[in-house]
């Protein structure tokens, strides 16, 4: 038997015990260390904070296993299992339990002895960063605003700041947030709501030239399109449950902006938008630049429980308490 942790009703957590499968032909399994809470994705799944109709409608059936940045060791391998041996760290797409099976279809991601396993749970999130990033096209000394500061946010401010831009503004109405984004690169920090935060980027430099949204929050996209300079282009990467709430503004037009759709499946095929950079390339850049100490996320986890833990856990997440980042399950 492993411990997992499913959503079986609308805000309601449950720790189990499951039958453990052994791996098939090709397959192997691993023995969790760590998995990290997504905690926008989760908190909308546990919460059913989406409308009829939508993928989230389509994907959420109680019960539901949430989760997919865990990592551990391989464990148990399959007959016929060669691309990993038995010790090995791993990370992998899978929900929250303490012991999972790998298949042969499934992306697996070795971690350099360099990065310790909880930085390592960041990887899928840093994925769904790069994917963002990507698609913003970004031109050496661009101008760029992330509102939302959540942890993809925070690793949004990271990665363009290395990419070259010449501003990072970072916009979020928790100081604490703000203040972790100036850690992490965002040459200004602006702790207020997003229509404050557009005059503020109009009367600091005019407008900026890529604009993130990663709030998940279906106002926030027609608010603000107005701090974009013209021709400006904005990453819609926050997937909002309501998208029917989502509205445009009157600078779409007068402005020529354009909006660019970004989404975790986006990495998940070679044949994406921005390949060759799918998602196991995206993750072994961001496990390389974690090595060498060009990124960090240790400042961004902000919350540690033991599994059988887990309401105390999703409890943070579904009142969006201020004071949480990054939530992570300790499995070892």
């Amino acid at each position: 038997m492993t411990t997992a942790i499913a959503f079986t009703g609308v805000d309601r957590v449950e720790v189990r015990q499951e039958t453990d499968v052994p791996p098939g032909p090709g397959e192997f399994t691993v023995a969790s260390t760590v998995s990290l809470i997504s905690s926008g994705t989760e908190g909308i799944c546990l919460g059913r904070r989406f409308e009829a109709g939508t993928h989230w409608d389509e994907w959420v059936r109680y019960p539901f296993a949430p989760g997919y940045s865990l990592v551990g060791v391989v464990a148990e391998l399959g007959p016929g299992t060669t691309r990993v041996s038995l010790g090995d760290r791993v990370a992998v797409r899978k929900p929250h339990r303490g012991r999972v099976v790998v298949t042969a279809d499934d992306d697996v991601y070795p971690i350099p002895d360099e990065v310790d396993d909880l930085a390592a749970s960041w990887f899928h999130l840093a994925t769904i960063a790069q994917v963002g990033v990507r698609r913003a096209a970004h031109r050496l000394g661009d101008r760029v605003a992330v509102v939302g500061l959540g942890p993809v946010g925070q690793l949004v401010v990271r990665y363009v700041r290395a990419a070259g831009a010449a501003e990072v503004i970072a916009v979020d109405p928790i100081v604490h947030r703000v203040e972790l984004a100036r850690a992490g690169g965002a040459t200004v920090g602006l702790a207020m709501g997003v229509t404050e935060a557009v005059e503020a980027i109009r009367e600091h430099c005019g407008g900026v030239d890529v604009l993130y949204d990663v709030t998940g929050a279906a106002p926030v996209l027609g608010q603000a399109l107005g701090a974009l300079d013209r021709f400006g282009r904005l990453v819609l990467l926050g997937d909002t449950g309501s998208p029917s709430a989502q509205h445009l503004s009157k600078h779409v037009i007068v402005e020529g902006l354009t909006i660019v759709g970004a989404h975790d499946m986006h990495g998940e095929h070679p044949a994406s938008a921005h390949a060759p950079w799918n998602n196991p390339r995206m993750g072994e850049l961001f496990f390389r630049y974690l090595a060498r100490g060009d990124l960090r996320v240790a400042e961004l986890v902000s919350h540690r429980f033991p599994a059988h833990r887990a309401g105390e856990a999703y409890e943070l997440v579904s009142r969006r308490d201020p004071a949480a980042m990054g939530i992570a399950f300790d499995w070892s």
